[in-house]
């Protein structure tokens, strides 16, 4: 028996066509930057003070809950999500497969992104809107070394032009904090290059250990380079190059002067994806051009009044190797600030320290004012390197 205004029951088949369909549609709510749909300030307070019955009886009360008022910063779209390491959910947007090309970002520039679809073939492509609009911490939505999907709107014209509609879940990434937003580096590498100067600049062993914390973060494999090894003696180096070595980290002694170590990078980089990273002035762009003759990237001398370098690579630019493999050389860094990494997570990341963190009295011990912390013991007992202990301090202060 039916009551009026009860449906009638579907079919088995009905049903099962109707749950097919439910599943087979993929939408998900994302959250849009605030800066989207905004509301726009009025400033005719006058205006509206000499008509003000009219402004109450017209004005918004109230927004409905359903999500779709003109002031929600949340939209449906067609797509889904991905569980990525450090940003939390990555929204993945469907896109028309036979309309599209797989390619891989070389250069970001302004608003432009150089892609590469196969060897030889690139688009000058724009960025689609709503993945600008997407609310994430992302400074740059697309960097060097993304694998992204492209729109070209005619493919039978020499114009190559195309649109980015979709960026591919990153495998890794080296990421630092810049304006209190997440700033990559470069994304889906095997290998980072952290390349120092042993002179002009100076060393700054500090910095290294950031780069080292990021790229352990990051699960990639780090190699030391210390350039313009010919204007030092050896020896003034080894007590902090022995400390890093202890610790497994590679290091690479290179001259682009008397070609010391450049053999050697050419085997580590040889069918790898690597990021060449390091402050101004201490010889990246010198030591590509060591590695894969013929490039001809643009060098540029160390200030001799404040000893610091000069930004001759504006824009982090993933180069192809005739070896196999690809090399990203991004701009000089002269801070390092880290990115999504807590205070009390410092000392995990430092390999000398994790031996002696867990012997401490407390569980909560910050290794730096407590009695009975076993790694100030393993400092005064000459075990744990001082420099390294104060470069811990300093990080987790920082942070």
């Amino acid at each position: 028996m039916r009551y009026p205004g009860e449906r009638r029951p579907r079919g088995l088949s009905g049903i099962r066509a109707m749950a097919k369909k439910k599943k087979s549609k993929k939408t998900v709510r994302a959250e849009f930057r605030k800066r989207h749909d905004a509301r726009i300030r009025k400033n005719d307070f006058t205006r509206e003070f000499s008509d003000q019955d009219q402004a109450l009886d017209e004005s918004k009360s109230r927004e409905r809950v359903s999500g779709k008022g003109s002031l929600t910063r949340k939209r449906t779209i067609s797509g889904s999500t991905n569980e990525v390491d450090e940003s939390g959910f990555q929204v993945e947007l469907d896109v028309d497969a036979a309309n599209c090309l797989a390619g891989r970002v070389i250069r970001v520039h302004g608003l432009t992104s150089i892609v590469e679809t196969e060897p030889g073939v690139e688009f000058h492509c724009t960025v689609r809107g709503i993945l600008k609009s997407l609310a994430t911490d992302l400074q740059h939505v697309v960097v060097s070394g993304d694998f992204v999907t492209i729109q070209v709107a005619d493919r039978s014209s020499d114009d190559r032009q195309a649109v980015i509609v979709r960026v591919e879940p990153r495998r890794n990434q080296i990421s630092r904090t810049s304006r209190k937003r997440q700033q990559i580096i470069a994304s889906n590498v095997d290998l980072a290059f952290i390349v120092a100067s042993a002179a002009e600049p100076a060393l700054k062993p500090n910095l290294v250990d950031r780069f080292l914390v990021s790229a352990d973060k990051s699960g990639i494999q780090p190699v030391i380079v210390l350039n313009k090894v010919d204007l030092v003696e050896l020896s003034d180096l080894q007590p902090v190059v022995g400390v890093w070595a202890q610790m497994g980290y590679p290091v690479v002694m290179t001259s682009t002067v008397t070609g010391a170590g450049i053999e050697q990078l050419r085997h580590w980089v040889e069918g790898r994806d690597s990021v060449v990273t390091g402050q101004s002035g201490v010889g990246k762009s010198s030591l590509l051009n060591s590695i894969e003759p013929g490039l001809q990237l643009r060098v540029g001398d160390v200030s001799r009044e404040n000893q610091k370098g000069r930004h001759t690579t504006t824009s982090a630019v993933l180069i192809p190797l005739n070896c196999g493999g690809h090399l990203i050389d991004t701009p000089g860094i002269r801070q390092f600030q880290l990115w999504d990494v807590l205070p009390e997570e410092v000392g995990g990341f430092f390999r000398d320290l994790r031996p002696f963190i867990n012997e401490c009295r407390f569980p909560d011990c910050t290794h730096t004012h407590e009695e009975d912390c076993a790694v100030k013991w393993a400092v005064a007992d000459g075990k744990l390197d001082v420099r390294r202990y104060e470069s811990y301090c300093q990080m987790r202060e920082s942070e």
